[in-house]
């Protein structure tokens, strides 16, 4: 396969796929490199009509061009190997291209590629029977013998970065003297950051340090330009909170002894290619030196999960504009592209174009007639008519997904005007609709803003409140796992919010808190949630804890509780989720005086969670019947005394006496007959 700029394209290119290859290179372009290699799901490309042949058996092999080939990585040429790489497997699957077995370890590479280097080569002509090992030793001499090669190792280093063409950052105390760099003297530290004009480059292209009036090291050597990133001071600043006034030393012995190391780290998992690798660096250097006494700087590390996006797609349809003049940029850049709805391109995924009996293909080939129409009333010169692409000669139409803001999406509905209006490269598109609307598809992908799955948290905070968007964040699932990202589900988070007021001011609007006494079964919901936020917040379990001040608001309104027994603590409880909310209803019940930030914590009471009487379902041969109610003490004799006396074995038992009763303690009660 090559990359769709490969240099020799242009040249192997046969007659009769040129326009096809041609219009996935102008696809290519509107792609940056990035996103061709982050996006593993999207699967495009195009056979070039040529082939290769296969330096070791002479076989012939078809050249593809593919855009998750790159020109700037290696050759940008690849021998794809759909059995042992995914990416290559999903190609080869969605262009129905052969894929062999390589191993005799591969499993089930019917389903998906076995990226294993396990097991001996098969259908590999000179390696077979070898192992990875031996396979690679057998080719590389081979190639060389043939003069078709040479063996090579490559090393893949990662860049520390640690210098940033930019302004913001710690100034790197380093001058030039007659093009040698020196450290300035540490009587001359910290090196402090000019004042600038601007926060870009110079006009001549140095980092904004450029921009410095007289910024020379004692007033005649030029300073390096460029900072430090965000880490290098982060690397240690922990240690500087624990003695942060003290002018002679980072940390005195006795502040850093006092307080040791971090008792807890959290952060993605992203910091640890960054604050964390070069925050334990520079503590495990400083232990060496003598200067912290820990062996560790963290004590407890815990990372979570990444927010994934839930990318909205739209699908644009492979096609081109047959015109009476030459195919050129001016028609490109006038006639339409074409995006199809969801269910109409989901169709076209199983069926051919010409199934007019299936509802969703006769309106898509009815509207292609209309924006045909349109496009030759519009430009009569050009004489253009619409022809769909056939690439792999089933007549069904083939698509490729591109992501759009999900801010303009709603319910998978596009909003095709504010599309329109946010780019200019949909300015002029056609939008094939189903019962009048454009549906998006979706994919659930890392928030990015390459992806356009960023949400706006200004927008959210907005419609539901910062609160809604705290708990809401909590409520999507275990804090260490990865999350997907559905901004319909907190409407949902602000519901319960609502709900949670109405506690406190029903629905004339006013405050109703009454001082009567609570009832057991009100304390015994106070309690429970209590004893269960307080577990949550110690194991991290944020999640459960939402889920538990639904429950609790749910049983404390069905019980038609206002009182302020109740609702006061509840109020403390909820407080760390939701903050603002919180606030406001503590100064209400009339704590004016101090913030709930600083009240103390409500104190967990064991006995209100003592359950006085027990419900048990009674069965006769484990079929139940019915429920009688016993006192949580009573004894299992007690309990079966009390069965055989009642109507249940006469009303249920069809006559027959009881052969022998089992109790299950606080279970349940089965009569065998």
């Amino acid at each position: 396969m090559l990359a769709p700029e490969h240099e020799l394209v242009d040249v192997i290119t046969t007659p009769a796929q040129r326009a096809a290859v041609d219009e996935y290179i102008a696809a290519t372009k509107r792609r940056s490199e990035r996103d061709r290699m982050a996006d593993a799901k999207t699967v495009s490309g195009v056979f070039t009509g040529a082939y290769a042949r296969n330096p070791v058996n002479g076989a012939p092999v078809p050249i593809w061009l593919a855009d998750y080939v790159l020109a700037g990585y290696g050759t940008g040429a690849v021998m794809a190997v759909p059995s042992g790489d995914q990416r290559d497997w999903l190609f080869a699957t969605h262009f129905g291209l052969p894929i062999p077995a390589i191993s005799d370890a591969q499993k089930d590479i019917d389903k998906q590629a076995d990226p294993t280097k396990e097991g001996r080569y098969i259908n590999s002509g000179i390696i077979n029977g070898l192992t990875y090992q031996e396979a690679t030793q057998q080719l590389i001499a081979f190639l060389e013998a043939k003069g078709l090669g040479k063996g090579k190792v490559n090393f893949r280093q990662r860049d520390a970065i640690f210098g940033r063409q930019r302004y913001w950052g710690e100034p790197i105390p380093i001058y030039y003297k007659d093009g040698t760099a020196y450290g300035i003297a540490e009587s001359d530290l910290p090196l402090v950051l000019p004042e600038i004009d601007e926060y870009k480059p110079t006009e001549t292209g140095e980092p904004p340090l450029g921009r410095a009036q007289n910024w020379l090291y004692r007033g005649q050597y030029p300073y390096e330009l460029s900072t430090m990133p965000g880490w290098a001071g982060s690397s240690w600043y922990y240690l500087r909170y624990m003695d942060p006034h003290n002018e002679a030393r980072f940390v005195s012995e006795e502040a850093e002894q006092y307080w040791s190391s971090v008792d807890l780290y959290m952060g993605g998992a992203e910091h640890a290619t960054g604050h964390l690798l070069y925050a334990r660096f520079w503590y495990l250097f400083l232990k060496d030196l003598g200067l912290v006494s820990s062996n560790e700087p963290f004590q407890k590390l815990i990372n979570q999960g990444m927010i994934l996006g839930r990318s909205s797609l739209v699908y644009r349809l492979w096609h081109r504009w047959a015109t009476n003049n030459p195919y050129s940029d001016e028609h490109q850049a006038l006639l339409p592209d074409i995006y199809v709805s969801k269910g109409i391109r989901d169709a076209l995924q199983d069926y051919s174009v010409n199934r007019n009996d299936i509802p969703l293909i006769a309106e898509f080939n009815k509207q292609l007639d209309e924006i045909e129409k349109l496009a030759q009333q519009k430009y009569p010169e050009f004489d253009a008519r619409l022809e769909i692409h056939d690439v792999n000669g089933d007549n069904k139409a083939t698509f490729s997904s591109w992501n759009v803001d999900v801010n303009i999406v709603n319910n998978d509905v596009l909003d095709i005007d504010k599309l329109r209006e946010s780019r200019d490269d949909y300015k002029l598109a056609e939008f094939v609709k189903e019962n009048g609307r454009y549906i998006c598809g979706w994919e659930i992908e890392k928030m990015s803003k390459s992806k356009l799955n960023s949400v706006l948290p200004d927008h959210l905070i907005k419609q539901y409140g910062a609160d809604a968007l705290r708990l809401y964040e909590m409520f999507l699932g275990p804090l260490e796992q990865y999350k997907p990202w559905n901004t319909n589900g907190i409407s949902g988070v602000g519901g319960f919010l609502k709900k949670f007021w109405r506690l406190f001011h029903p629905e004339d609007g006013a405050l109703a808190i009454t001082d009567e006494p609570a009832t057991p079964a009100e304390l015994k919901v106070l309690h429970r949630a209590i004893q269960k936020a307080q577990e949550d917040i110690e194991k991290f379990s944020f999640n459960t804890s939402v889920s538990l001040f639904m429950i609790t608001v749910n049983e404390l309104t069905a019980l038609k509780c206002h009182k302020r027994a109740i609702l006061e603590p509840l109020v403390l409880l909820v407080s760390p989720f939701a903050p603002h909310l919180a606030e406001e209803l503590w100064q209400e019940l009339g704590h004016e005086a101090g913030s709930i930030s600083t009240a103390r914590y409500p104190e967990f009471r064991e006995e209100y969670l003592v359950e006085e009487s027990v419900t048990y379902p009674l069965a006769i041969n484990g079929k139940v019947r019915e429920q009688m109610q016993f006192a949580a003490a009573a004894t299992a004799a007690e309990i079966e005394a009390a069965v055989l006396a009642s109507d249940f074995l006469a009303k249920h038992g069809e006559g027959k006496a009881a052969k022998k009763v089992i109790v299950v303690p606080g279970r349940m009660v089965n009569v065998v007959v």
